[in-house]
């Protein structure tokens, strides 16, 4: 794990649910089409595995994205994520709706994004990480900016971050490689 401020350490500690982008973060940015207009997304396993440490831990997951996509519905589904708000280019109102349905404090809440329609969330959660190709402004605005960059593991990074802090984490790679 890469050397942890106390102050992020003490931010991570308190975090129940996680939530992300999808592009420039679970993927690297890149939209593609086929020639059928069908949106094909990469997506990168060391992240799909981090989110499956997360839920092992009982973190929940979640994804807040502008863009309306099967792709995504289908990546969400087979990891198990918990919350999915897809089409909504103001992701404020997103988090808003979580925290009132789901109850979710804002302080108990980290977000991973890339660019500006992410700022509005990054400045209300309890631990706002950027990945390292995220827009200058949107690095600006967060407690922790990631070695790798999105699509590359950097989501995978957070969450051993947030397990490290929490003493969850050598206990869940255990577990998880036991399952086999």
């Amino acid at each position: 794990l890469p050397e942890v401020p106390a102050k992020i350490i003490n931010k991570a500690k308190k975090i129940t649910t996680i939530l992300m982008d999808v592009d420039g973060v679970l993927t690297r940015g890149d939209i593609v089409y086929d020639s059928n207009g069908l949106e094909i997304k990469h997506f990168n396993a060391h992240d799909g595995l981090g989110i499956k440490l997360a839920r092992v831990a009982g973190l929940k997951t979640g994804i807040i994205s502008a863009r309306e996509s099967g792709t995504i519905r289908h990546r969400a589904s087979e990891l198990k994520m918990h919350y999915l708000y897809l089409g909504r280019e103001k992701k404020l109102p997103a988090f808003e709706e979580l925290q009132n349905t789901e109850g979710v404090s804002p302080e108990n809440c980290c977000f991973i994004g890339d660019d500006l329609p992410d700022i509005a969330v990054l400045k209300r959660v309890g631990f706002a990480v950027a990945v390292q190709n995220a827009t200058p402004l949107t690095k600006q605005n967060v407690d922790y900016v990631t070695r790798l960059g999105g699509g590359e593991g950097a989501v995978r990074e957070v969450v051993e971050i947030i397990l490290h802090s929490q003493n969850l984490l050598e206990s869940v790679v255990l577990d998880c490689t036991q399952r086999v």
